[in-house]
């Protein structure tokens, strides 16, 4: 299973805000990683560089290689509409993305092992596949074995409010991916044209 095994929170670091983990060290030493850090006097980024550093922050950010990756940015390049905003569409439906955004892992490697580990079901089917994509009406949840392990419910903090092209029912543990978000409701800090610029070189 291709995923990034690497230190957390050098990524985030790099970036200056928090990508993975629990970034408990960013306030404690925010510099970027390396032996100079912050001292080093680090030369202003090429217009490559931005870009680069755009499509790596948003490769981190979903737990995507570089393969999976320009798969996921084909299919948004054949789709109507924007590209750079597919893109951020078909990212945020993933199968590990939609049941971290449910509530039911507090991040997207938790949401990733547990669909890797079978603990979710895709209207009633279970599906192990973290790429999945889920499509409008799809209903996520836990499998009856997992909906009643404590080790799994402790960590169910249910969806935000913000998230509105998701809906949660806390009673039965189920969610459902109502449509694909618009580009304005995900609050990831990415900016998708630079990743487009990227690519179409």
């Amino acid at each position: 299973m291709a995923r990034y095994t690497g230190p957390k929170t050098r990524i985030s670091r790099r970036f200056g805000e928090l990508i993975t983990g629990n970034g408990k060290w960013l306030t404690k030493n925010s510099n970027p990683p390396g032996m100079h850090g912050a001292s080093k006097k680090r030369k202003t980024l090429s217009e490559y560089g931005l870009q680069l550093k755009e499509k790596q922050r948003a490769k981190y950010t979903y737990g995507l290689l570089e393969k999976q990756f320009r798969k996921t940015f084909d299919s948004a390049a054949r789709l109507r509409g924007v590209t750079g905003e597919n893109l951020i569409k078909l990212l945020e439906a993933r199968l590990d993305n939609t049941v971290y955004r449910l509530g039911i892992s507090p991040s997207r490697q938790g949401a990733r092992q547990l669909v890797s580990h079978k603990h979710i079901t895709v209207n009633g089917e279970v599906v192990n596949i973290p790429s999945y994509s889920c499509s409008p009406g799809d209903i996520i949840g836990l499998k009856n074995k997992s909906a009643v392990n404590n080790s799994i419910t402790s960590n169910l903090r249910g969806r935000n409010p913000k998230f509105n092209w998701l809906d949660w029912n806390e009673t039965e543990m189920k969610g459902t991916f109502i449509t694909y978000p618009e580009r304005e409701n995900v609050p990831e800090n990415i900016k998708e044209q630079l990743i487009v610029e990227l690519y179409s070189k």
